[in-house]
């Protein structure tokens, strides 16, 4: 057990932690939705998200795999209320303690901004991160209504760490966070449009990034006709089959660290929640 954790529930398919493998995975949960703009009940997504992972066989029919990969659920973070900076803080003192035991860290949110800790640790691990942003939006605002610590900064406040993002998805954004990509060279995006029309040019990009990997998923990315329950849908997203591709061209790379976040709802077997918990699973069942 992790300082600062507790255990509501586990992934399907967990190991026990009592003897861990070293270069294997492990889940936290952040249960965290203070800065939420739109609908909330993200604070719910990592239990909701872990009971949906019941309803998966371990053999994945689509990659015609076992899901052999030993991973382990540590539990979820114990979060501070309505202090965004805070909780930050926890979630990357938690990942450093997974990265101390060799353990690469699989987030399951909660909102947006607990990216914005276990990025910061994996930064400081790893030279020349890159982090693939899956999302409706860019969350590349300065700060949101005042607040530098928000589920519309996390990826200002990341690039700020000096890694490079790939950005996945976009269909929604300000016109200073278009501005500031336009600033900067090291903000590749693809936009819903180019992974409708062009998902060759995105794999062929995608498996030549060289050096370490953090694939951050927004559920919001989806298109809200499949994933209606995250914070704040935005229509014209991914298909399913759009995921799967996207996660099978990053499968074989150096991923160091994953996080699916955004699933609100409160009802177990939400669709949303029974989504993200394929994504994780396929995750699993492609990486070795």
């Amino acid at each position: 057990m992790l300082l600062n954790t507790y255990e509501p529930w586990k992934f399907a398919f967990s190991q026990e932690t009592e003897n861990l493998k070293e270069n294997s995975y492990g889940i936290i949960g952040v249960p965290f939705d203070s800065t939420t703009s739109y609908h909330s009940g993200a604070r719910l997504g990592p239990i909701v998200v872990r009971e949906a992972s019941f309803g998966f066989e371990k053999y994945n029919t689509i990659f015609n795999k076992d899901l052999t990969t030993p991973f382990y659920d540590f539990g979820d973070v114990n979060v501070v209320p309505g202090n965004c900076k805070e909780t930050c803080g926890i979630v990357e003192d938690t990942v450093n303690e997974l990265l101390e035991l060799n353990i690469k860290p699989i987030i399951i949110g909660g909102e947006h901004s607990a990216s914005i800790g276990a990025i910061r640790a994996l930064s400081e691990k790893y030279d020349k991160l890159t982090v693939i942003h899956l999302d409706a939006h860019r969350d590349l605002a300065f700060d949101f209504v005042g607040e530098k610590y928000s589920h519309a900064t996390v990826m200002r406040r990341v690039h700020e760490m000096g890694v490079s993002l790939v950005q996945i998805g976009i269909r929604s954004a300000s016109i200073d966070e278009e501005e500031y990509v336009k600033s900067t060279y090291d903000i590749q995006t693809f936009k819903n449009i180019d992974v409708h029309k062009h998902m060759d040019a995105i794999e062929y990009y995608l498996i030549n990034i060289d050096g370490p990997i953090y694939i951050s998923i927004d559920m919001d990315v989806i298109d809200p006709s499949i994933a209606p329950s995250v914070g704040n849908p935005t229509p014209g997203g991914l298909f399913i089959s759009e995921i799967e591709t996207i996660m099978e061209s990053l499968a074989h790379k150096n991923v160091v660290g994953l996080d699916v976040v955004e699933t609100a709802s409160n009802r177990l077997g939400d669709n949303t929640a029974v989504v993200a918990a394929k994504i994780i699973r396929d995750f699993l069942t492609l990486v070795e």
